[in-house]
């Protein structure tokens, strides 16, 4: 009796102890592996759900990498000071009305709006300017105003604002989504995604070690316990998040955005390239957008610099150089102008015509005449393969593979390739040939490669794909890559340096006595060839307007394109202008920093 008692009382101990062990072992789970998991249809772990029972965390900075101009100079990430509202405990706690008038002209809103809002908040709120995405940024004197309040409701916090609420034509560094306003609270916050431009191309490089978030403590009735220091959560690591310095010149880009402001261009592109290696100095797209207020459907966030569109008489020099390469004509042979060609509905833009020219008067003048005959005598691979020789009608940027961590990498966000011919274009078709051959019909060359066809005729028909990204740095400043310039040394020749230089001498003639003589009093000697495109936009011709060319003459530093689309037929050549200004506005700087 007394041993099965003992047995018992045994066997009792021993499932207890299995129980505790059991016990044991399950929370040992709970806290070293399920407290970093995520429960079915939550999306935080068990850890951080036990924190925001008791904690209020606002978040101040997404941690994502940052971009720089080719000087070091920031193009995202400017840290600003904005009030945070924190919920009252009732409708009547004791705010009086002078307080509100004092905060509401500080808040930039209404005492009546900002009374709303204050009592309706179950949140700590980062306060927002009305109609902006962001919050809003104090100056010296309101932090002062709001410090001197001495109020346990409101404080000023710093807050990383990314790109600044304002309009830009930098398109090409993009936008990200996910962090919005009302998701500026750790327990909604799913972190932030590039949605375009290097954004995009970049974006898992640019992922950091986590938000910077700051984190209040509540009591049950969900009120900040005001004798408990806020504690704040950053990332600790000295390598990241990256840096991502561009090849652009932040002061030449605002610059370049001003001067198409005030000629009035509502939409088109300029681009400026560094002749030496053909970096992106500046590229400006019109419309501007503004990367915190993003339209979808309106589309001003697409980059116009990197997109195709009918390239008009530009086109010309792809034309001049299948025909010289292809010995199809001569310095010695002329043709003849009369206004029409007779064929094709095609007549020259000289009513009356040019008369009797060679291929070099031809170009100096872009007399569609001219160069019909030839078109006529190329065929349509003849075209094709010398625009591909230049540059044109394939995506021209730079990419490499394997970098990175990446299978492929391509900074500039939908390249568009640009096109000669369509694939069912007949190669037989005389007229198709004529047409495309002054850059009408088929043919669309992006300001990209039309100012890197510049280039390229300037390396002597070598093509340097086009850089934006220079180098990628870690966050102590330590380097990690450069992105170097690519040679393209893996395609069949180019075309030769003979007819290369043909070319841009014809350019400066261009300037000297032909369709770009306005250009001729400049502060540089410069060289170029211009370009109107028919178009139909929404049943109404329209011109594109073109101007493509490089200065100084003496020693080229840079080629520039420049296009305004949509432009009412027989308007005075804005692109031509504009183009002039911007190689003034390099000299300027030129003479800077010389």
């Amino acid at each position: 009796m007394l041993v099965n008692r003992q047995k018992r009382i045994f066997l009792g101990w021993m499932i207890l102890a299995l129980l505790i062990i059991v016990l044991v072992c399950r929370l040992a789970w709970i806290q070293f592996v399920m407290k970093n998991l995520k429960p079915p249809g939550s999306s935080h772990t068990l850890l951080e759900t036990s924190l925001l029972q008791r904690e209020r965390g606002i978040v101040l900075d997404s941690g994502r990498g940052h971009f720089l101009d080719r000087n070091g100079l920031p193009l995202t990430g400017k840290l600003i000071w904005s009030a945070v509202l924190f919920p009252l405990h009732s409708e009547k706690e004791n705010i009086s009305e002078e307080t509100y008038f004092k905060l509401a002209h500080i808040l930039d809103t209404d005492t009546k709006k900002l009374k709303e809002t204050w009592t309706s908040l179950k949140e700590p709120m980062l306060w927002h300017a009305q109609g902006s995405s962001i919050p809003l940024a104090l100056n010296d004197a309101q932090i002062a105003t709001i410090t001197e309040m001495n109020s346990p409701r409101i404080q000023v916090l710093p807050y990383e604002q990314r790109y600044g609420d304002q309009e830009s034509g930098m398109q090409w560094l993009g936008f990200i989504s996910g962090q919005r306003k009302e998701n500026l609270f750790f327990r909604d916050y799913e972190g932030v995604k590039g949605t375009s431009g290097l954004e995009r191309t970049l974006d898992s490089l640019l992922q950091g070690v986590g938000p910077t978030v700051v984190y209040y403590p509540i009591d049950g009735k969900n009120q900040v316990i005001q004798d408990m220091k806020p504690m704040v959560k950053a990332g600790s690591n000295p390598y990241y998040p990256l840096k991502v310095t561009t090849t652009v010149d932040v002061r030449l880009q605002k610059n370049i955005e001003k001067l198409t402001e005030e000629a009035g261009m509502k939409k088109g592109a300029v681009v400026v390239l560094d002749t030496r290696n053909s970096d992106v100095l500046a590229m400006v797209s019109r419309p501007f957008y503004n990367p915190e207020q993003i339209h979808p459907e309106a589309g001003e966030w697409g980059n116009r610099a990197i997109k195709g569109a009918v390239p008009g008489s530009i086109f010309k020099i792809v034309t001049a150089a299948a025909a010289l390469e292809n010995e199809l004509t001569s310095s010695k042979e002329t043709f003849y102008c009369g206004g029409e060609y007779g064929k094709y509905g095609l007549s020259c833009w000289k009513k009356g015509g040019h008369g009797t020219m060679n291929l070099r008067q031809g170009f100096v003048h872009s007399c569609n005449v001219v160069f019909a005959e030839l078109a006529e005598r190329l065929t349509s691979n003849q075209i094709q393969d010398t625009a591909l020789k230049l540059g044109l009608g394939r995506t021209v940027g730079w990419q490499a593979h394997d970098v990175l961590g990446l299978p492929i990498l391509r900074p500039f966000d939908h390249e568009e390739s640009g096109k000669v011919f369509t694939e069912s274009s007949n190669p037989l078709d005389a007229g198709a040939r004529v047409q495309t051959a002054i850059g009408q019909r088929d043919a669309l060359v992006t300001p990209l490669q039309a100012a890197n066809l510049i280039v390229t005729l300037l390396h002597d028909g070598e093509v340097i794909r086009p850089r934006i990204v220079n180098h990628i740095s870690y966050a102590n400043g330590q380097h990690m890559k450069t992105l170097d310039p690519l040679r393209e040394t893996n395609i069949k020749r180019g075309i030769s340096r003979e007819t290369a230089r043909d070319l841009l001498n014809w350019m400066e003639e261009v300037v000297l006595k032909g369709t770009g003589s306005s250009l001729k009093h400049s502060v540089w000697q410069v060289a170029g060839k211009s370009g109107t495109a028919e178009t139909i936009v929404k049943g109404r011709p329209r011109n594109n307007q073109w101007f493509v060319g490089y200065g100084p003459v003496e020693q080229p530093r840079y080629a520039v394109s420049v296009l305004v689309e949509e432009v009412t037929p027989n308007s005075k050549h804005q692109a031509t202008k504009l183009f002039g200004q911007v190689m003034d506005l390099l000299s300027s700087f030129e003479s800077s920093e010389g």
